[in-house]
């Protein structure tokens, strides 16, 4: 049990890292026409819009949550708030959040398997990340339980080292997280998974912001003389 906590917990998290930036970077590079979000919308609309608004805002709070959360060392917040503080926040927002990425991912997922119009159209690889992103949510929405077990902040201070010590190039990285529960560490190499289909799947178009939208020059429509 050592050494498989170790491969997944020590050496995946690299695995899964490399493969989501190198392989981003090869497919912006090379098939830049793939990149996309093969949206649905213009098949069928009806349920697409409340669905697609509770998803995304609510997975948008929980990767910032997750990401500010994890990376942000203790000493930066120790002033502010203590670590059971932001353990009781991190529950209230990362919930909410949570159920209402959940409520929509799932609304998202049964149109797409079950509308004719839209499973037409989707491929394997569109179904596969809808499904995974559900089932993580869910698993998300699940740590709250053995969480409300230990609100002093003890749990998520082992997680916050072991994602800081990814980055840092520590070693034993893995010890960490060694005796926490079996949700969290489920949890935990979902996401490093999708972070592995990230650049062959639609997710990529996270990345997509129009920024240079703002700074274009006006398009002049005339209409025929």
């Amino acid at each position: 049990m050592s050494y498989l906590n170790t491969l997944l917990f020590g050496i995946y998290p690299y695995i899964a890292l490399a493969v989501l930036f190198i392989g981003t970077w090869v497919r912006y590079d090379h098939g830049q026409f793939t990149w996309k979000a093969h949206s649905s919308q213009m098949v069928r609309k009806k349920n697409m819009v409340l669905a697609s608004v509770l998803f995304h805002v609510g997975v948008l709070v929980v990767f910032f949550g997750h990401l500010f959360g994890l990376l942000t060392p203790h000493w930066a917040y120790e002033w502010l708030i203590t670590p059971g503080q932001k353990q009781v926040l991190a529950i209230v927002v990362g919930g909410i959040a949570g159920v209402m990425a959940l409520i929509g991912g799932s609304m998202l997922a049964w149109r797409r398997l079950t509308d004719p119009r839209v499973k037409a159209g989707s491929t394997f690889a569109d179904n596969l990340v809808i499904l995974i992103l559900v089932a993580q949510l869910a698993l998300g929405v699940l740590t709250i339980l053995p969480t409300l077990g230990h609100l002093d902040g003890s749990t998520m201070l082992k997680f916050s080292a072991w994602a800081q010590g990814i980055f840092t190039l520590q070693g034993g990285i893995a010890d960490y997280i060694a005796d926490v529960h079996w949700i969290y560490k489920t949890h935990i190499f979902l996401g490093l998974t999708i972070f592995v289909l990230f650049p062959f799947t639609r997710l990529v178009h996270m990345l997509s912001v129009p920024v240079e939208y703002f700074g274009r020059r006006y398009q002049v429509v005339r209409k025929r003389a």
